[in-house]
Formats: C-alpha cells, structure tokens, sequence
C-alpha cells in the first residue's frame, strides 16, 4: 500500500515565540472541537493542522530551552 505521509521526515516548523505558538494551538483546538466526525475530510484537515500545530509547539519550546530536545 502506498501513501502520502502529513510531512517530509526530520522537518520541523520554524515557530514564532512561544507565547503565539501557546495561542495559535489554543485557536486551532478550539476551531477543530466542532469537526463534524463522520466527515473524512474534516478530521484530514484536523489531523494535519493539529500534527502542524503540535510540531511547532514543541518547536518553540526547543528554540526557548536554547535548542534543547
């Protein structure tokens, strides 16, 4: 079976300071909180935005411990 992964492996957002980052995964959870769960693209477009949104995330809290994972 072939596919399409979200993301190339290894590739990591650059994220905005922590403090947007914080807001934008707030925004995007209280966005996705009404997905219509029987839509298959709905919860595509959930997944990936939320893989995105988690990745750079973690991102800013690398970049504000100085690079640490």
């Amino acid at each position: 079976m072939s596919y399409d992964p979200l993301h190339a492996p290894g590739v990591v957002p650059a994220p905005s300071s922590l403090d947007i980052e914080l807001w934008l995964a707030r925004s995007f959870l209280a966005e996705v909180a009404t997905a219509n769960i029987h839509s298959i693209t709905d919860m595509i477009e959930a997944a990936a935005g939320l893989d995105y949104r988690l990745r750079a995330l973690v991102a800013a809290l690398d970049a504000e411990r100085g690079g640490q994972r």
